[in-house]
């Protein structure tokens, strides 16, 4: 499938939503890229639906349904897995995860659930979406469809967040790091998918199916890279080093501890919350990105007022990458900091910075 008409997360979960209680859609992705937040996303939209998560790598026929004899009528009956949350009575999200690499009988047997909406003989309740994702092909990790199955579904792409879309959209909401989030923006290509870089050499942060890796950097792996990084007092360098190779690869993990040693040198949060005119500003551009980033993920609305006195302070490029934190409609603290009246004033001084860029 051409990138060109690959879609976001966000926009996949458009799909789904409006089509996904007739028709199954299959999400194929880069590895790692978050395709099983989908279900999360989705059970947000529909709280009143039960999000059921089925991983087929773990399943053999015999675990879709189990045969009971039913003497009253003299015939056998089903009874699904639970994992299909049949029994909830609810109106089911149905996530059928690594559907391309389930065996063969797996494959066949979720064709009914994934088209008609059955399982066993049993109806999911009205309104029940069921959706689909695997990774693609060409990573080589043998998800594979056959014809027949390919087409009773409806097969899209989902492409990878690019670095700023990961930082603004998840990062800062989700507890990542200050030196990961620095990281990650000062080396963008850490986002790119391995179908934009045809010689793996141009980009050796990555998974690339034409070079043999144990470890590499993807979102998911950025994220366990993060978890390590909050626990760095209780590690030496020389096991925490060790430790993020294992996760995020070499190349990754070696110039991620370059931050970490920089992350030492930024002005602690008590500085800014109580004296941020006079705490520290960093030298280099690196470790001012990364008090703005540890800024927007841990800001709270008793000192908002100081931080904004403090980035006044810092360049106007640093003082433009806090308000684009800010703007996304996906930022949990973007209504606290929009409120507060100094940075409306902000705003309106510097409405250049949002001149290409309105909402």
């Amino acid at each position: 499938m051409n990138n060109i008409y690959a879609s976001n997360i966000n926009e996949i979960v458009d799909l789904i939503a409006n089509v996904g209680t007739t028709r199954t859609v299959l999400v194929e992705g880069d590895m790692g890229i978050g395709k099983s937040s989908i279900l999360k996303l989705l059970a947000k939209r529909f709280p009143d639906h039960a999000p059921c998560y089925f991983d087929c790598t773990t399943k053999d026929l015999g675990d879709l349904y189990i045969p009971d004899l039913d003497r009253d009528r003299g015939c056998v009956t089903f009874l699904p897995n639970e994992q299909f949350g049949i029994h909830t009575g609810k109106p089911l999200i149905l996530m059928v995860d690594e559907f391309g690499k389930a065996n063969p009988s797996v494959k066949n047997g979720m064709l009914v659930p994934m088209l008609e909406r059955t399982i066993g003989n049993t109806k999911m309740p009205e309104g029940s979406i069921v959706f689909a994702t695997t990774n693609l092909g060409a990573e080589g990790v043998g998800d594979l469809l056959p014809p027949h199955a390919r087409n009773r579904i409806i097969v899209v792409r989902m492409r990878k967040a690019t670095s700023d879309e990961w930082l603004t959209g998840y990062a800062i909401n989700n507890n990542i790091h200050p030196a990961m989030m620095g990281f990650v923006k000062e080396f963008p290509q850490v986002g790119q998918s391995f179908t934009e870089v045809p010689n793996p050499d141009d980009n050796n942060y990555i998974f690339h199916p034409k070079r043999q890796a144990s470890a590499f950097f993807t979102w998911r792996s950025a994220e366990a890279g993060s978890d390590l990084l909050w626990q760095r007092e209780h590690l030496s360098d020389d096991t925490l080093t060790g430790a993020l190779i294992g996760t995020i690869g070499n190349r990754a993990a070696l110039d991620l501890m370059a931050f970490v040693k920089l992350a030492d040198k930024l002005p602690t949060l008590e500085s800014i919350k109580t004296d941020p005119s006079n705490a520290v500003v960093p030298d280099s551009a690196s470790a001012v990105c990364m008090v703005v980033y540890r800024a927007l993920a841990s800001i709270e609305k008793d000192w908002v007022d100081a931080w904004l006195t403090y980035m006044n302070r810092l360049s106007a490029e640093a003082q433009g990458l806090f308000a684009m934190g800010v703007k996304p409609s996906t930022y949990g603290k973007r209504s606290m900091v929009m409120q507060n009246k100094q940075f409306t004033q902000w705003a309106i001084d510097n409405n250049y910075m949002f001149s290409s860029d309105k909402e």
